[in-house]
């Protein structure tokens, strides 16, 4: 696979792997921090953290059919009611659009990156939303769900962000989304280094079936968007 690392100062979008008529697309969202008005750099370990995770998605996905690539924040944290990491979202998502037209999008976000994700998750090329230990807040919105497919992964030793918040947000999301659902990683921690496989080839092949549910099946039990306890992997 030819990897496209253009990282022009204007661009949110950070293309890693470009095929010649993409017929989807995945936007990768690091986490980042809950107040911070410094820089966001290459280097920080949140945005190192991806690297894994972006080689385990271009491995299960067709590379002459999906576009992969990152949404580059210029703020390294939240701040607030700022939310700086969501215009940045949107901003790659429109740049998105003016490069390739509209292309069915799934978001992959991790902590502050899955709330950006939910936030963004209204905007036209938006398929779907796979949040990895989000940082989903009591109260988070979830209208912006509408016909769009949410799915969580939280570990249940996760110290940083609460897995009962993350499974309340899916409960209400499942009033407007086209379907919303939740799994718990059985011992798996906020930096996802315990179980890291099961994090990485779950999270990856979530998103290729939300890109093709047809030919790709759900890796997740059904009791993952059932009315009951969220089932524990």
């Amino acid at each position: 696979m030819q990897w496209d690392r253009t990282e022009s100062p204007g661009n949110a979008l950070l293309l890693q792997h470009r095929p010649p008529r993409p017929r989807a697309a995945v936007l990768l969202l690091h986490g980042g921090q809950a107040t911070s008005h410094r820089p966001t750099r290459p280097w920080q370990l949140a945005a190192l953290r991806m690297g894994s995770l972006t080689r385990a998605v271009s491995a299960a996905l067709p590379p002459e059919d999906v576009l992969i690539a990152r949404v580059r924040y210029r703020l390294r944290g939240w701040n607030d009611d700022r939310a700086d990491p969501v215009p940045d979202t949107l901003r790659a998502l429109d740049q998105l659009a003016e490069l390739t037209g509209p292309l069915p999008t799934v978001l992959l976000g991790h902590s502050m990156g899955a709330r950006a994700a939910l936030r963004a998750a209204g905007h036209p090329q938006v398929h779907g939303v796979v949040a990895l230990a989000p940082w989903w807040p009591p109260g988070e919105p979830v209208d912006q769900t509408a016909s769009r497919h949410i799915v969580a992964l939280h570990g249940d030793r996760d110290h940083v962000t609460s897995p009962t918040e993350t499974a309340d947000c899916v409960r209400r999301a499942r009033s407007t989304a086209a379907r919303a659902g939740m799994a718990v990683i059985g011992g798996g921690d906020h930096a996802m280094l315990r179980r890291r496989h099961l994090w990485h080839d779950t999270a990856a092949a979530l998103v290729a079936h939300l890109l093709d549910p047809g030919g790709m099946p759900d890796p997740l039990p059904e009791e993952c968007y059932g009315t009951g306890d969220f089932p524990v992997l």
